[in-house]
């Protein structure tokens, strides 16, 4: 099967991304007799273990993988961090100015800032400002950076969601460009890829989109609704996997359920028949001095169709991840390999269950998209 991954394997690679690789530096002190040696190792040990104690904190770690970033961070090698780097482009009042996030370095400030083009940039919580902007903000401004757009460049760097995007995007087309040719050159039963898709296909047009859009006219939403289904899933299963280059949350990310929220809404909004807008400003049954309060409550129930997509698959996915990796983090909150069994069979459960979600949020999506639509284009009997 194509999009098989086994629950063992992918816990066993969780764990391996997930626990830290500590480097002992090496003594450079002529050591005189083997008992000053192994007082300095322990020492050694002993102050490396107590910087990683003071290092890792849960809180920072679940917000670091749920988040957005402006760079992959794959493992760390000897206390030194090992990442891949992203391009930041910006369009600023200089034109556009584009660099490496490599470049950022702290200041004196502790903030992460960057010289390019002429003007100075700062990094904070993944929002990039312009440096001279950013310190005339107050500290409240500064926590509530993401509404300051006077202070900040037009931002289209290429960050750790959009990455994950572009690749899901290209495996995507990859997959459908083989069942096409795969089709072309076998006109009898579908094999290989072609017929692992084929009933996942046909679930999508007679399970979801038949029964909710109807007969006549569902074939003109099929490409949005396999586009749908196929990508949520899709990158609901990179989320899964805890390893560059995978390990985005992007289906758990607010901004991009907004989006395909906001889709639907337009199509569905754009599909209405007569029936469909008569029914919001001209409710069948209702006296017509109640037109006042239900023409609002009407346009209201327009509008929390599509917040619910958005909410049920932001909250479902994120959740998810925010459990796998709070139940890894206790082996390192109790600081005891005892709890380690305990957590890896909770994992262990939750990595299988998240891998049924992930399949679940995609059909859930693509199913109330396909009944939104289907009550904007419904003919409706007139006696």
């Amino acid at each position: 099967m194509v999009f098989s991954i086994k629950p063992l394997q992918l816990v066993f690679l969780a764990f391996l991304a997930c626990c830290p690789l500590v480097g002992f530096a090496n003594n450079q002190t002529d050591i005189q007799s083997p008992t000053t040696e192994i007082q300095v190792v322990e020492q050694s040990e002993a102050t490396t273990l107590e910087k990683v104690k003071e290092k890792f904190n849960p809180t920072d770690l679940i917000n670091g993988h749920i988040g957005d970033s402006h760079e992959f961070h794959i493992m760390d090698w000897g206390g030194h961090p090992i990442s891949f780097y992203l391009p930041v482009i910006l369009w600023t009042d200089n034109g556009l100015v584009t660099f490496s996030s490599e470049q950022f370095h702290h200041d004196n400030s502790g903030e992460h800032v960057v010289n390019q083009g002429g003007q100075e940039f700062v990094r904070n919580n993944e929002i990039i400002f312009y440096k001279d902007k950013y310190d005339a903000l107050t500290a409240k401004e500064k926590t509530e950076g993401a509404f300051n757009f006077d202070a900040r460049p037009l931002n289209f760097s290429i960050t750790k969601l959009v990455f994950s995007m572009f690749m899901s995007s290209i495996i995507l087309l990859i997959i459908f460009l083989a069942v096409a040719k795969s089709y072309n050159k076998n006109k009898l039963a579908p094999k290989g890829i072609a017929g692992f898709l084929e009933p996942l296909i046909v679930f999508v047009r007679d399970d979801i989109a038949r029964p909710n859009i109807g007969e006549k006219k569902y074939a003109k939403y099929m490409p949005y609704l396999l586009t749908v289904f196929f990508f949520i899933w899709i990158n609901n299963l990179i989320g899964l996997i805890p390893f560059f280059p995978f390990s985005a949350n992007l289906t758990g990310n607010i901004y991009f359920t907004f989006v395909m929220a906001f889709i639907t809404l337009l199509i569905t909004t754009f599909s209405g028949n007569k029936s469909y807008w008569g029914h919001i400003f001209n409710t069948p049954g209702v006296p017509f001095w109640l037109a006042p309060i239900m023409i609002p409550v009407e346009l209201i129930g327009m509008l929390t169709k599509p917040f619910a997509l958005m909410i049920r698959l932001f909250a479902n996915i994120t959740a998810g991840h925010i459990i796998i990796l709070s139940l890894f983090s206790l082996i390192f909150i109790f600081e005891t390999v005892a709890v380690s069994p305990i957590s890896g069979a909770f994992v262990l459960f939750m990595s299988v269950l998240e891998m049924l979600v992930a399949a679940l949020q995609a059909y859930v999506f693509t199913l109330l998209s396909a009944l939104f639509i289907g009550q904007a284009v419904e003919e409706h009997d007139h006696h």
